[in-house]
């Protein structure tokens, strides 16, 4: 995923030979698109200055919040600061090709390995296998996402659960794209009972093709059925919401669906960084701190988590010096994706809001809610900058 290839790229620059297991057969971009807040920007430029970010990077306006009828909870705001101190949308297809670009001659990449094995005793170099192959090394950087068999083996504790909401995620391309009407280019979010509704301009370059990137959650468990009958729920649900919600809709394909289900550890890990060996054992992104993705900060916290990481092992020695590194990691990212976790599960809770009474105090405390936690561009969650 996203997190492990800039991790292996950004040790790599610092001098670290890698060894990058893939449990696909190739390493792969999902057919969608993600919001990069202000910390992921500034996190990413961290781990690569070179990358070449600004020119995938689509600058976002702020669209508001919206009910379904059209009328505004929260009105749109003119962005202060430009830069890195701005969100921006960018096609993960593009993300994966600056990624992988940025990894060099000193990463390895071994495709189709299943992790089933992991070894993190306090006197042997930690270790993880297939099966067939042992893989050992000073340091062993567990991005393998929120169902991670090495935090399954170290943190038993951290267990994956659902969090009542199904989601749906679709890139509709450029040429199939509806053309929206002015108050309607920025995106923006509609809140409904129990359901929401995302969607943000992608910009003409994205993966060659622009488009607009959309995102529906509905409270619940996932949808069985096929594809086209899981868009045709999806138009009946939305069906009555303003424009251009149904044009959205109307343009998009059974193809195009990604359909989740949206999961988060309860609780996290009581560590991040597992000291063994000449090193130690991390654990970074969803591994770690998989979230609701309410605020969109997932991926940011990862690239946050890939240049802490950077930061204090660049220069570590194997031995004592990157045991403590491996400890520090810890310490340093605990707080912060903790804090973070708390105000997504928050949002959660305001993403449910049901009834005609919890609605109104939904809308009513919305003015507020937004600045503080909805992950704004200068919102404590966006609030970040890399270590020296």
């Amino acid at each position: 995923g996203m997190a492990g290839l800039a991790a292996a790229g950004a040790l790599a620059r610092e001098g670290w030979q890698v060894t990058l297991l893939e449990r696909g057969e190739r390493v792969a971009a999902p057919p969608t698109a993600l919001v990069l807040w202000p910390n992921g920007r500034r996190a990413l430029e961290s781990l690569d200055p070179d990358g070449g970010w600004p020119a995938i990077a689509a600058p976002l306006p702020d669209g508001g919040v919206r009910r379904p009828d059209g009328q505004w909870l929260v009105t749109p705001h003119t962005r202060a600061g430009t830069g890195l101190a701005t969100p921006a949308a960018v096609h993960l297809e593009d993300l994966y090709d600056a990624l992988m670009a940025g990894l060099g001659e000193r990463v390895d990449i071994r495709t189709g390995m299943e992790v089933t094995r992991v070894r993190a005793r306090r006197a042997a170099r930690p270790a993880v296998g297939d099966g067939r192959t042992l893989f050992e090394a000073d340091l062993i950087v567990a991005a393998d996402g929120i169902d991670s068999p090495v935090r399954r083996a170290l943190a038993p504790e951290a267990v994956a659960v659902g969090s009542g909401f199904a989601a749906w995620q679709v890139v509709v391309p450029g040429f199939r794209a509806p053309t929206l009407p002015p108050d309607h280019r920025a995106g923006g979010e509609t809140l409904g009972a129990g359901y929401r509704f995302v969607s943000v301009p992608l910009g003409d370059r994205a993966a060659g093709r622009g488009g607009i990137y959309w995102v529906a959650t509905a409270a619940g468990a996932p949808r069985p059925e096929s594809p086209a009958t899981q868009l045709m729920l999806l138009r009946r649900w939305f069906a009555t919401w303003h424009e251009p919600i149904g044009e959205l809709l109307a343009a998009t394909r059974p193809e195009d669906l990604i359909p989740q289900e949206v999961r988060e550890l309860r609780p996290l890990p009581r560590t991040y960084g597992f000291r063994c060996g000449t090193g130690g054992v991390v654990l970074l992104g969803d591994a770690a701190h998989a979230m609701p993705h309410h605020l969109g900060q997932g991926a940011c916290l990862a690239f946050e988590d890939a240049a802490t990481l950077r930061s204090l092992v660049a220069t570590a020695e194997p031995g004592p010096a990157l045991g403590q590194a491996v400890e520090a990691y810890d310490r340093v990212r605990r707080p912060r994706t903790t804090t973070v976790v708390r105000q997504s599960r928050r949002m959660s809770a305001v993403v449910q809001a049901r009834g005609r009474l919890a609605l109104r105090a939904r809308d009513a405390a919305l003015g507020s809610l937004r600045p503080r936690i909805l992950g704004h561009a200068h919102g404590p969650a966006a609030d970040w900058n890399p270590p020296d």
